[in-house]
């Protein structure tokens, strides 16, 4: 089978693997649709990030959708030529946070085209997958790209879950990337009443109304935009900071009304924090990693239609161009979610 593998920086091959073997458990899947993550830009375009660098060449690729292909002997529910999402979230289960009920915190992850250990954990972004069959969500009714979307969209879902209570709360969303733009689409949905986001690019921007943003502010040409919303302490009650950017953290907190929440999903590296003002308007910071059980949750609500990720999905490339997919998704003014077509 063909996969999309990364040796180093701008290094990205496409190479003939192995399939797996299936075990009683498991399902062989034909994948169908995957999305390039902000990760997989890291690996492409740094051979890493922060600490964690490529130390062999990996497969990439964790947001996918798949078509059943062949059942193992113990699997029941899923049926082949049926198209699932596939959940890259693989915890083992045993260790002393998998029994506390955080499994997004496992001690033993094995989490789709990461190199954090060492060997690396090789990525889906291969025509046959073998996964567990309790990682695949049956996505009928839902396009291969959709269901793709299941991923980014559960760490939006979990983010929303750690803020609490959204009912008639106002939210700033400061970030338009795919996690940004997937978080005005939770917050919506979880009862918000009023959302702001802000970017530094109007096509960013756009999707971001389109997805249901009553107002978006282009700090690239106000860059004061939201000191406005500073007076008297503050205005918003929630903050979902999904650029990683210390600017951002910064402006945001300033907005932010006494005893809101930062919810931290941007992951830029570490930043200075303005304590003073954290202290003082008695903020919450929490951070928001990864999922698990919010996984079957995110295509369950765009199976029903209560969440609609295709404004996201700016572009699909054949598997044969999938380094032309990974310049176009570098591109922030012209594409939002890239996927590569496999099938």
């Amino acid at each position: 089978m063909r996969s999309i593998v990364i040796h180093a920086a701008r290094d990205l091959r496409i190479e003939e693997r192995e399939v797996e073997a299936l075990s009683p458990s498991q399902v062989r899947l034909r994948l169908a649709s995957g999305g390039i993550c902000g990760s997989d830009l890291h690996y492409f375009n740094h051979g890493g990030f922060g600490t964690v660098r490529l130390r062999e060449p990996m497969i990439l690729g964790h947001e996918v959708s798949a078509r059943v292909e062949e059942l193992g002997s113990e699997v029941t529910g899923l049926t082949v030529g049926q198209l699932v999402a596939v959940s890259p979230s693989r915890p083992c289960r045993h260790c002393r946070y998998c029994l506390e009920g955080l499994p997004n915190q496992c001690l033993n992850m094995r989490y789709y085209g990461s190199a954090m250990p060492f060997p690396h954990i090789q990525g889906a972004f291969r025509e046959v997958l073998v996964a567990e069959a309790v990682q695949c969500t049956p996505a009928d009714g839902l396009s291969a790209g959709e269901a793709a979307m299941a991923e980014p969209l559960s760490v939006a879902l979990h983010a929303t879950k750690r803020a609490g209570d959204l009912l008639g709360k106002t939210v700033l969303v400061t970030g338009c990337g795919p996690i940004g733009l997937l978080s005005i689409l939770a917050a919506r949905r979880a009862g918000a009443r009023e959302i702001v986001a802000v970017d530094l690019t109007r096509f960013a921007l756009d999707i971001a109304r389109r997805v249901g943003a009553d107002r978006v502010l282009d700090l690239k040409d106000a860059p004061d935009a939201l000191a406005a919303f500073s007076a008297d302490k503050g205005t918003f009650d929630i903050l979902y900071e999904c650029s990683g950017a210390a600017s951002a953290l910064a402006a945001g907190i300033g907005a932010l009304r006494p005893r809101g929440v930062i919810l931290q999903l941007g992951l830029g590296g570490d930043m200075a924090l303005p304590m003073m003002a954290i202290t003082a308007k008695e903020l919450d910071l929490r951070g928001s990693f990864r999922f698990h059980a919010e996984f079957p949750v995110a295509v369950d609500l765009m199976r029903a239609g209560l969440v609609d990720v295709t404004p996201l999905i700016t572009h699909q490339v054949p598997l044969e161009e999938a380094e032309r997919g990974f310049l176009l998704a570098n591109d922030r003014g012209r594409a939002m979610k890239v996927q590569i077509a496999f099938a």
